[in-house]
Order: structure tokens, then C-alpha cells, then sequence
């Protein structure tokens, strides 16, 4: 971490505690503005320094959060739109603790309008608030080559050339290519780092001999510089490990995901709080939408559908949206797919089928699948411990049979109402890209993480994509 990433980094907290104070007086002004009375008439009052004294108190919730988010991490590559989605989780869930500490105290809020105001104000001043950061940090670089993170490239192969092309694309990511080298020169190393300077190595190649690459890793602890390098394909698979001895022996264990100890407790927490809140809130909608369903046609309100989790069957609850018999209609008696279905599937390979016609959807069943309304009652199924609220989607028995090996990481975990690749447009993914972004959650699985699916999939239903999700 260099002093100009570590100075910026500090510069962000200030920044944010304004940001937020900023919010809280904007959301006052926009409700209580004698020029906006006429819009949206006030029936109430309430005091600008008594509120303006609350604001200050909410402050390190914020500030609390958004380091639990990462938005203070000393990371030196930072993506633009991933800090954007950690300062909308950050902040949605310092609104959300607060809604919970008024309930809790059982007090009373007279403007709900100016808590949703807030909300997103505050979202949009932390960002403007970090997007002129980061642009005064990377036009400082620019101009004094001051912050930049001097790189050397070790390899001979296609990927040292895709990495290059990345950093030459992407200036924000602070690295400047010094030099690029087929094999290890500690001669020319030495140079390097004693003028210009090196800052990280990346060795691009995962077949260099094994001594090459000792004498490299000893080079930069030696010399304090920053090493990464590209896994082969067990190291990737590898990528969450823990260690232990026994007796003078070191064992390595490759873990299956990160979503282990309290992280499952904290996950299955969440889960019943927001699944058993939410069923309460909607419950009037589930009566509209069973009354609709019966007067649409005939059958039960719910399909209850045989789905795998964690390698166990399950059903999973949903409003139907079919005709009585569809699963009979897709399948053969040998659970394979029959031939009028192979013809409509759009999935093309892989044991996955979808089609945007499909002839067993009601005329009602149309709108609550476009909608994604069909899929609340799947909260009942969260509640219960089936499923999570975020997690790979649930298959069908038939598909999980037509799983390879490496496809059943998938059942590591919980299946989810919604997940990496609900978000990523899933009817119009292709399998082994569905597996890919369910696989990352698996071994990247983070609170935060959730926070921002969520956030998505409400986006996403919002605007009533049916191609996602």
C-alpha cells in the first residue's frame, strides 16, 4: 500500500461523515422548503436542529458499516462500480439497522418520506463524495506519476498479454507496466527496482519451473515488493483453504465455500428475520394473487414443485402458473425430455431447459412469471431452512441427474430465490456460464455480497425484466 492510496483512503471518512450530514439536511429541505410546500403540503412540524442532532448521532452507524462493507479496505485496484454497489449496500443497511432500533424503542418518526428521501440522497452524495476522490487521486497519478503502482510482468503466454491489454485500458486501476519479462532475471530485476522501482511482480505463467519461481517469491520478500501470480487449475479450485498440523506435519484443507461457522449462522439468521417479515407484509398480496389464480383456472393455488438443495429433494413452493399435468408434458416416462419440448428449448446444451413460449403457462400464469410474483411463496421455503434468500437456483431432479462432477459444487450450498446468475440474466445464459457465477458466490460468499444481490433482484423486479432472475 503506498502513502498516496493510504492518505486517500484516510480522506474518504471525513468525506463520507459530510456526505452523510449533507444527505440528512437536503432530505429537511427538500421536505420542509416553503418553495415545495405547494407539491407535497406539511401536516406536522418538526425542529431543524433537534433533527440536524439526530443525523450527527446516526453518523458512525454509517461510518460503521461501511467499514464492514470494505469501503475503507486498503485495496489498491478498485473498480469503479463495485465500490458503487458497496456504498448502496452500506448505506441500506445503516437505514435498515436504524428502522430496527425505532421499532425496537418503539418511537415514532413523523416523516417517512424524509427517511426514503435520505436513503437516497445519502446514496447519491457518498458516491459523488468518492467519485471526486478517486478522480482527484487518479488525475494526481496521471499528472505526477504519483500513486501509480509500478509493475513488472514475468511469463511467455497469451494471458501476460490480456493482463497488459487490461491495465492499458483501464486506467483507474493505478498499475504501470515497467517492464515485461519471458523468465526470471534477478540481474535485470534488481535494476529495475532500484530505478524506476517495482512495486508488483505478477507471474503470469503457472508452468515455470518450480526453482524459478522460489528465487522469485525470495526476491520480493527480500526486497518488500508485492507478488501475485495466475493458479493453475487445482491452485483455483484451491482458493479457500485453511491449515493445520499434525505432529511436525502441515495439512492443508481445501474448503468447499467460505459460508462456514458463524458465517451460516449470520446467513440462516438473515434469512428467517427478512423471510418472516416479508410473508407478513405481503400476505394481502397472496390472497389477491389466490384469488386470481382460481378465478384464471382450475387447480391449486400453489404449485409444489420437486427440487434438489445441498443434494437433498425438496418442494418448492410457488403460485401457479401452468395448466395441471405440466410436468408431465415436459417429461418422458423415463425423466428424459420429450421430443415437442426438446424442439422449443432455448437453453441449447447443457441439462437446463427454457423457453420464452412455453404452452403450458395460464394467461395469468404470463404476467406472474413476468412479474416474478410467482416466486413469493418461495419465503415459505426460506423460513422453513430449504432455501436462502440468495443462493445458485434450485434445480430440477432430471437436470441435477445430468450434472458432470464439477457441476456439483452447485449443491454445496442452499439454492437461492435469487442469486449470481438470476441477476446476470439467467434465461439467457448458457449452463456452464450459470455455473461459473453460481460457483464465484459459492467460494466468495460475503453478508455484503447478499446485501447487493438483493438490492439488484429489487431492481430487477422493478423493472419487470423476465429475462433475468
Amino acid at each position: 500500500m503506498k502513502k498516496s492510496e493510504l492518505m486517500f483512503n484516510v480522506l474518504l471518512v471525513p468525506i463520507d461523515f459530510l456526505m452523510v450530514i449533507l444527505a440528512g439536511i437536503l432530505a429537511y429541505y427538500v421536505r420542509f422548503a416553503p418553495q415545495l410546500e405547494v407539491l407535497r403540503p406539511v401536516g406536522f412540524e418538526m425542529d431543524y436542529q433537534a433533527f440536524l442532532e439526530i443525523v450527527f448521532a446516526m453518523v458512525p452507524i454509517f461510518i460503521g458499516f461501511f467499514a464492514f462493507f470494505g469501503l475503507y479496505s486498503l485495496s489498491s485496484v478498485r473498480k469503479f462500480w463495485r465500490e458503487i454497489l458497496r456504498v448502496v449496500a452500506g448505506v441500506s443497511a445503516s437505514f435498515m439497522f436504524i428502522l430496527f432500533m425505532i421499532f425496537f424503542a418503539r418511537e415514532e418518526f413523523p416523516s417517512r418520506f424524509i427517511f426514503f428521501a435520505a436513503w437516497l440522497l445519502a446514496i447519491l452524495t457518498i458516491s459523488i463524495g468518492r467519485v471526486i476522490v478517486r478522480f482527484i487521486q487518479g488525475y494526481v497519478a496521471r499528472k505526477y506519476s504519483f500513486g501509480f503502482h509500478r509493475l513488472v510482468l514475468v511469463g511467455n503466454n497469451s494471458l501476460m498479454k490480456t493482463i497488459q491489454g487490461e491495465i492499458n485500458r483501464n486506467h483507474t486501476l493505478g498499475y504501470k507496466v515497467v517492464r515485461k519479462l519471458k523468465k526470471v532475471d534477478l540481474d535485470l530485476l534488481t535494476k529495475l527496482h532500484n530505478d524506476p522501482g517495482i512495486d508488483e511482480i505478477i507471474l503470469c505463467s503457472s508452468e515455470m519451473d518450480k526453482n524459478e519461481v522460489q528465487i522469485l517469491l525470495d526476491f520480493c520478500r527480500e526486497k518488500n515488493i508485492v507478488f501475485k501470480f495466475v493458479p493453475d487449475m487445482f491452485q483455483s479450485q484451491a482458493a479457500l483453504f485453511e491449515m493445520e498440523t499434525l505432529s511436525d506435519v502441515t495439512l492443508i484443507e481445501v474448503k468447499r465455500t467460505s459460508l462456514e461457522g458463524w458465517g451460516r449462522i449470520i446467513k440462516r439468521v438473515v434469512d428467517v428475520i427478512f423471510s418472516a417479515i416479508a410473508l407478513v407484509v405481503l400476505s394481502p398480496f397472496f390472497l389477491l394473487i389466490a384469488f386470481l389464480i382460481k378465478l384464471d383456472s382450475a387447480g391449486p393455488v400453489y404449485a409444489r414443485l420437486d427440487r434438489i438443495g445441498q443434494g437433498k429433494k425438496f418442494k418448492l413452493y410457488k403460485f401457479r402458473s401452468m395448466y395441471r399435468g405440466a410436468h408431465q408434458m415436459k417429461y418422458n416416462p423415463d425423466g428424459t425430455l420429450s421430443e415437442e419440448f426438446k424442439k422449443i428449448n432455448e437453453r441449447g446444451e447443457g441439462p437446463l431447459f427454457k423457453t420464452r413460449n412455453d404452452p403450458r403457462v395460464t394467461h395469468l400464469g404470463k404476467f406472474i412469471r413476468k412479474t416474478r410474483l410467482d416466486e413469493f411463496p418461495q419465503l415459505i421455503n426460506v423460513l422453513k431452512g430449504d432455501m436462502s434468500l440468495v443462493g445458485p437456483r434450485p434445480h430440477e431432479p432430471e437436470e441435477v441427474a445430468k450434472y458432470e462432477n464439477r457441476h456439483r459444487k452447485l449443491l454445496t450450498i442452499k439454492p437461492g430465490i435469487t442469486g449470481m446468475s438470476q441477476v446476470n440474466g439467467s434465461s439467457d445464459l448458457d449452463f456452464e456460464r450459470e455455473v461459473k457465477l453460481d460457483v464465484f458466490y459459492i467460494e466468495n460468499w460475503s453478508l455484503g455480497l447478499d446485501i447487493i444481490l438483493l438490492f439488484k433482484t429489487f431492481l430487477i423486479f422493478l423493472e419487470g425484466d423476465d429475462s433475468a432472475c
